[in-house]
């Protein structure tokens, strides 16, 4: 399993599953492994060196139920040695001032356990008031940033950009 990414996702209303399966289609489903967490968990974290995380955010800045009734297991969970990309999706428009903050929030964590961050995203192209899914010098986002809401006709293209730029960034080859 040398070169397999675990792509964990938690989705309420089908659209992080939806978006996780357009994620593995352009990696390769031969290389991904999706698991939803309401279903599978997180323990499988342990086996996969390359993890692809994808969360939604909720209302003002929460984090999705199947993530938040595992947050105190990934609290304790040793991303040492993991190579770990985010996505996340929220409604810029509607909750402009919490845009991401669950993808924010995740990638504090893994960072905070150790785990190597790669596939931050531009901010161009967005428009929100406040995020905590932002780098410190506000200029990227800490993952992909998706907007089913009001950019559902931008995601195919920006997955495809972002699906390539996460496995060069994990050193693997391109399919």
């Amino acid at each position: 399993m040398t070169h397999a990414i675990a792509l964990l996702y938690g989705s309420t209303t089908g659209n992080t599953e939806s978006v996780a399966e357009l994620i593995a289609e352009k990696i390769g489903f031969n290389r991904v492994h999706r698991l939803n967490i309401a279903t599978d968990g997180i323990e499988a974290i342990a086996e996969y060196d390359y993890l692809i995380m994808g969360i939604p955010t909720w209302d003002f800045g929460q984090i999705q139920e199947d993530w938040e009734d595992l947050w105190s297991e990934l609290e304790t969970t040793n991303f040492s040695g993991k190579h770990c990309a985010l996505f996340g999706l929220g409604d810029q428009i509607g909750y402009g001032e919490w845009f991401l903050d669950a993808m924010g929030k995740l990638h504090d964590c893994i960072q905070a356990k150790g785990g190597q961050l790669v596939g931050y995203w531009p901010i161009e192209g967005y428009d929100f008031e406040a995020s905590k899914a932002l780098t410190a010098d506000g200029k990227q986002f800490v993952g992909l940033a998706l907007d089913e809401d009001s950019q559902n006709y931008l995601t195919e293209e920006r997955v495809t950009l972002w699906s390539e730029q996460v496995v060069a960034e994990f050193g693997l080859p391109a399919a």
